[in-house]
């Protein structure tokens, strides 16, 4: 599993690593029943506390992407369980993305490309 941290990000580092496990996720990469690696080898792998990779693992859980069982470790659940949001609650982040592009100066055509690039590459192996 490969994770990055930015620390110019102002996410912070549980949220950057939730999002992250959540694009392998989307991507393919993890795939419905593989096991994710253990919080202590995260949490050694990134050189972050063992309670921010607990952190990002819970938030996971919560929402349907993954199961924790102590002594079992975490495992991917499916790759579509995030499918009981709502339009609007799944338009709402895209929305605030979008407003962020155009503030700091996009065009339009430089909006829908950067989308679809973006688009592309979180799909990427993805079968359909």
């Amino acid at each position: 599993m490969f994770l990055t941290i930015d620390i110019h990000d102002r996410r912070p580092v549980y949220r950057q690593i939730a999002d992250g496990i959540k694009s392998l996720i989307a991507g393919g990469q993890l795939r419905e029943g593989q096991p994710l690696p253990a919080v202590r080898q995260v949490a050694a792998d990134l050189g972050v506390n063992l309670n921010t990779i607990a952190a990002a693992y819970r938030d996971l859980q919560s929402e349907g992407l993954i199961t924790v069982k102590r002594g079992s470790g975490a495992t991917v659940v499916a790759r579509t369980s995030g499918s009981a949001h709502s339009q609007e609650d799944l338009r709402r982040p895209i929305r605030t993305a979008l407003t962020e592009l155009v503030l700091a100066g996009m065009q339009q055509r430089e909006i829908l490309v950067l989308v679809i690039d973006e688009l592309k590459s979180l799909l990427k192996g993805v079968k359909s």
